[in-house]
């Protein structure tokens, strides 16, 4: 049986909000295994983060941030269920760091259902014609080489779907789990909405400038 640690715990009940015996219980039912205990909390009714996922969240803010210089900048909508929430600290902080991410990742939707179909198809065609010109997959069957872009896919929307991509002031977690955890914490629905974001002199030819790495300098000055 898997050691059941602290930290194991603190981690399941900042993503589900679930009490901390109730973690415990389900980590070691889950023989240490975080995502499986989440999914044993959901089906006992006991994950308050996803409860409350299905609220309606109409309040929130639109947050901005603008790289140093001027270089980059965004505008981002988040949502919440309350103006209270909103105009709390805790709130107000997702906003900017949401914001900062963005900047520094450059992320194109929200989730993965907002990737239109056609690039969604036009990537599976690209991932088809290399596995048929690897020696390695080339005789494999059809749906052998479907399994293997489907899998490939999940690298894809993390390059481009913003609740996919770690977390830039922490990789170890996504965008997603990020709010999951806010939504536990604040204990009220949280969702991104939309975003825009700006780069100067987008579409002239200049000097490609590495933003996530600049911004994840100035996170750990």
């Amino acid at each position: 049986m898997a050691e059941i640690t602290a930290s194991m715990v603190k981690e399941l009940r900042e993503k589900t909000g679930a009490g901390m015996v109730d973690c415990k219980n389900a980590l070691v039912e889950a023989d240490g295994s975080v995502e499986k205990a989440i999914e044993l909390l959901r089906k006992k009714g006991m994950a308050t983060a996803s409860k409350k996922a299905g609220r309606i969240a109409a309040e929130g803010a639109v947050g901005s941030y603008v790289h140093m210089g001027g270089k980059v900048g965004v505008l981002v909508e988040i949502n919440c269920e309350s103006d209270f929430v909103a105009r709390g600290d805790e709130f107000q902080q997702l906003v900017k760091d949401i914001a900062m991410h963005i900047a520094a990742v450059d992320p194109k939707y929200v989730r993965r259902e907002d990737v239109p179909e056609g690039d969604v198809e036009k990537e599976r065609g690209i991932l088809l014609e290399q596995l048929k010109n690897d020696e390695k997959n080339a005789s494999k069957p059809e749906e052998v080489l479907q399994k293997i872009i489907d899998g490939r896919l999940n690298k894809f929307y993390e390059e481009i779907v913003l609740n996919e991509q770690p977390f830039v002031k922490d990789p170890s977690k996504t965008v997603a789990e990020l709010i999951t955890e806010k939504i536990a914490s604040i204990k009220e629905n949280i969702s991104i909405r939309r975003f825009s974001r700006f780069k100067m002199g987008e579409g002239l030819e200049k000097k490609q400038d590495d933003f996530a790495a600049e911004v994840a300098s100035m996170v750990n000055q």
